[in-house]
């Protein structure tokens, strides 16, 4: 869910200067958590082969080489990241235009970029695209867009431009699962409205947990990174030191607005799902149960009676959900204890459809990577001591839980 005091993350958005557009004439399937908040799920590890649909496959390959050459990447990419303009509003005197960025991913125009600089999303409970789409490459030129779709949980969107109408040079996906903490990455885009900007920096953590900008759930698994995003970065790609695309950039965390070091990329195996998708139905669905989770931990364990050290505990069960349907339970009381604030009292989810669980992220990424709606799972709780397989059939998540 998202969080009052995390409200100071400013969102690296499409619109340039905030809420001052330019102008065309003027200008989990999981309820949130509770203290685990769910951020960008990661998928499943590519094959080794790197294998793609053929409609998404791009004929880049990685640079040749392990050390990290930003000039290298920058001559050999640029051309594969754009300046994306969504327009709202038909009349050119009203109509406001915000900027970010993207990256072309296939040789027939698929271009990928985050669902808040495409659409209204985290503005209304509705979702609407932008009336109209431009892209800008390179070379300054421009050609329309049409909007294939957008995933608001992973804040992905997708683009299609006429593959005639430029000459377009996708760039290579790589595998967000392998990322460490301490690897050169480079982050081409626009920011402020300076197209086809470089930045460079490192990986400072993975499996991030960060507030949703797009939608009442929170996401899973960010990339951080101190390499520079700032307005007009949204969008963009994050590369690995091989010009391997391994996140988007999407979100900053500032008190002012601008860039202080914390930027968060959403995963590129999370946005290749939601973009294979999108392709094949113009939509995402993701599975849900409809509970808050907080993690167990050997402390807490001891200190409230637990049987077992590690898991995640059932904060509240929702009421019509899927997980109210299974008898699943959740805490009855709440206690703090080393500066930890605890419902206690819940089941303990120790695996679900024989996938371990350790920590409240791993529900979140078990129920969005490995199940769909309408499944049957059987999930092992612990209540009271005792073991428990309860079934349970996974309801499509809603827009709002």
């Amino acid at each position: 869910m998202r969080s009052g005091p995390l409200a100071v993350a400013a969102v690296a958005c499409a619109l340039v200067g905030g809420a001052a557009a330019l102008g065309l004439g003027k200008a989990t399937g999981w309820v949130g958590q509770k203290k685990t908040v769910t951020v960008f799920r990661s998928s499943p590890v590519p094959a080794t082969d790197g294998a793609q649909p053929a409609a998404v496959a791009p004929s880049a390959k990685p640079l040749a080489g392990n050390g990290f050459n930003p000039r290298r990447i920058y001559a050999s990419r640029s051309a594969g990241v754009v300046t994306i303009f969504a327009q709202r509003g038909t009349d050119p005197a009203t109509a406001q235009l915000a900027q970010g960025s993207g990256f072309v991913v296939s040789p027939k125009g698929y271009i990928l970029t985050n669902s808040h600089v495409i659409t209204d999303a985290g503005e209304s409970t509705s979702v609407h695209g932008a009336d109209r789409v431009f892209i800008e490459f390179e070379d300054r030129d421009r050609t329309p867009a049409t909007i294939v779709g957008w995933d608001v949980f992973d804040d992905v969107g997708l683009v299609k431009v006429d593959p005639s109408a430029h000459a377009l040079n996708p760039v290579p996906l790589g595998n967000s699962a392998a990322v460490s903490v301490g690897e050169p990455v480079a982050a081409i885009g626009s920011p402020f409205g300076n197209e086809d900007s470089l930045g460079v920096g490192v990986v400072s953590a993975t499996h991030r947990s960060i507030a949703s900008l797009t939608s009442t759930y929170s996401l899973v698994d960010a990339i951080q990174t101190d390499a520079p995003i700032n307005h007009g970065n949204s969008g963009g790609p994050l590369f690995d030191a091989r010009g391997r695309v391994i996140g988007i950039n999407a979100q900053i965390r500032s008190g002012t607005g601008n860039n202080t070091g914390v930027g968060f990329a959403v995963p590129i195996n999370s946005a290749r799902r939601s973009m294979e998708q999108l392709i094949a139905t113009g939509s995402v669905s993701y599975a849900f149960v409809g509970v808050t989770t907080e993690d167990l931990t050997p402390a807490l364990a001891k200190h409230f009676g637990y049987s077992v050290n590690r898991g995640a505990v059932i904060a509240s069960v929702q009421d019509g959900s899927p997980a109210a349907d299974a008898g699943l339970r959740g805490g009855d009381h709440d206690e703090s204890y080393l500066g930890v604030d605890f419902k206690a009292g819940g089941d303990v989810i120790v695996a679900i459809a024989g996938h371990p669980v350790r920590s409240s992220e791993d529900v979140v990424r078990i129920v969005t990577d490995a199940l769909q709606p309408g499944q049957r799972v059987q999930l092992t709780a612990v209540r009271d001591g005792k073991r428990l397989q309860v079934p349970v059939h996974l309801a499509e998540r809603p827009a709002s839980p």
